[in-house]
């Protein structure tokens, strides 16, 4: 009997954020796709005076408690399924905004969560995937609201690193003060304050991306007013594309017009021209430090990543298939494919890492659970690819932490993803934050497992899988490695003997190697100096 397909389903989010709040209602369908029923938006700036107080003031709570009384009616009327509400900065940093969501509760029935900043970057990630193709593209996804902006720097649909900045558009009005006319040294005090921020943030750009996908007022604002002086008529800006000078030629209009003339600017909201100074050049200053020069605007965002992971949540794509979740492994795997790893060099050294760790576990104490770990990051060791070739190890780190991966604990995941990070180049050390962070004893099982990586990754150094197997025997002073291969693998050993200096510093030992070909007698080979 063929299934039914599954019949359309109401569902509706509302995004309480630090300047607006927004419904959206939708029918949604089982492949993903909804059709806007109604949409309602409040400015009720309810982050407003937040920052120097930290607490959420009373007339701006009413205000927004209003709103969310009108929303969760109008919601109602259309029989939604499902209401789902979602708090972001202002509420999430404000001392009294669990109070808020409680009162919220009490007088509208409508439970708030209060999500991270990295939950609402998945969100704005999320929306963009759904409406751009990512594919072979780097890219900035930016989120700007009231309070923060969410970056996620992107390689294709990987994300490599999310970053929740202090650079929303209250908040620097009110800390800077650029709600009128900007004075050449009061726009040089708000530069260097969103420098800062970038600094200690952001530093030094991993990469630079290709494009940067915006949402938020402060985005579609700015295209409105660009097609405006370049068109008579208006048109959606779904999919707008700004280049950065653009950016900073409005930037500069924006602060050199006074408030009462700016509400007048085409294409400006009356309700933001208070505001959008800050926002653009919060904006224009990240655009710079990423090199990016191309700014193209999504209208969705934040409700509309949410409206999409509700669906998702509502229609699974095969029930069958979501009820057995990947093995662990499995998920790894997956990853690796997705960031188009070279599959036969990272199994290779998985399998080499494997009964390097076999030959070595009891000799060494080393815990079993700490096996499937050792193979999971030989398999992701060379992710970092997909974002360029001179700080893969390093850009591994980043992308196994926000990949997603399946049935690892967070404890888990820092230690594959420090041993993937350290399997070339620098030894770990308590300089590095990451690797500072973890208890001791994981600190030294780090340090074992990326010798044993490193020394498999030179097992493979021609990418040709010519060894087959290797053996351990530990001897006083040096531990004997017999490698199986049809032809000489001297040009393996060479380089596991090159990487083999956090082999020495985490084991004591020196691997000494010797090939043997099918049956035939070991074949010693005298040992190169092991390079540290």
């Amino acid at each position: 009997m063929v299934p039914m397909p599954a019949s359309p389903v109401r569902l509706a989010a509302i995004d309480i954020g630090t300047n607006s709040l927004r419904l959206i209602v939708a029918e949604a369908e089982a492949d993903g796709r909804y059709r806007v029923l109604d949409e309602e938006r409040e400015m009720t700036r309810l982050g407003h005076g937040l920052f120097a107080r930290g607490r959420l003031a009373s007339e701006p709570m009413e205000r927004s408690l209003a709103a969310l009384i009108k929303m969760k009616v109008i919601a109602d009327g259309f029989l939604v399924a499902e209401l789902r509400a979602v708090a972001t900065s202002a509420v999430r940093e404000a001392s009294n905004g669990r109070a808020f969501c409680q009162e919220v509760r009490r007088r509208c029935g409508l439970r708030v969560e209060i999500i991270s900043g990295e939950e609402e970057a998945q969100f704005v990630l999320r929306s963009a995937l759904r409406h751009f193709d990512l594919a072979g593209r780097s890219a900035a996804i930016v989120d700007i609201g009231g309070g923060s902006m969410e970056v996620t720097l992107t390689a294709g649909a990987v994300v490599d690193e999310v970053l929740t900045l202090p650079l929303g558009a209250v908040r620097l009005t009110e800390r800077f003060d650029t709600a009128d006319t900007l004075s050449p040294s009061h726009w040089r005090k708000l530069r260097r304050g969103i420098d800062r921020v970038l600094d200690d943030k952001l530093r030094k750009p991993p990469f630079h991306p290709e494009i940067m996908i915006g949402s938020g007022g402060t985005f579609t604002n700015l295209a409105e007013m660009a097609q405006l002086e370049r068109e008579p008529a208006a048109r959606p800006v779904q999919g707008y594309a700004l280049t950065r000078a653009e950016v900073v030629h409005l930037l500069h209009r924006l602060r050199a017009t006074p408030l009462a003339e700016r509400r007048e600017i085409p294409g400006l909201n009356p309700r933001r021209a208070d505001i959008i100074v800050a926002g653009t050049a919060a904006v224009a200053r990240l655009a710079k430090r990423l090199d990016t020069q191309q700014i193209v605007v999504n209208n969705g965002g934040l409700r509309d990543g949410l409206l999409l992971a509700m669906i998702a949540d509502r229609f699974p794509k095969d029930a069958g298939e979501s009820a057995r979740p990947l093995k662990r492994l499995d998920s790894a795997r997956a990853f690796a494919r997705q960031c188009r790893s070279n599959e036969r060099h990272c199994e290779q050294v998985a399998r080499l890492a494997i009964q390097l760790f076999d030959g070595l576990a009891q000799r060494f104490n080393l815990p079993a659970a700490a096996r499937e770990l050792l193979e999971a990051a030989a398999l992701l060791h060379d992710i970092g690819y997909v974002i360029n070739h001179a700080k893969h190890h390093k850009h591994a780190y980043h992308l196994i932490l926000n990949g997603d991966l399946q049935g690892y604990t967070p404890r888990e995941l820092e230690i594959v993803a420090c041993v993937a990070r350290y399997h070339r180049k620098a030894f770990p050390s308590k300089r590095h934050s990451a690797y500072a962070r973890l208890e001791s004893t994981d600190r030294r099982l780090v340090r074992e497992l990326a010798g044993i990586l490193r020394v498999a990754d030179g097992l493979d150094r021609t990418h040709t899988q010519r060894i087959t197997a290797v053996t351990c025997a530990t001897h006083r002073g040096f531990v004997e490695l017999t490698l199986q291969a049809k032809t000489d693998p001297r040009v393996e050993i060479w380089e596991a003997e090159r990487k083999a200096g956090l082999f020495v510093r985490a084991f004591g030992l020196e691997p000494r190697f010797a090939w043997v070909r099918g049956a035939e007698r070991r074949q010693p080979r005298l040992r190169l100096a092991a390079a540290s």
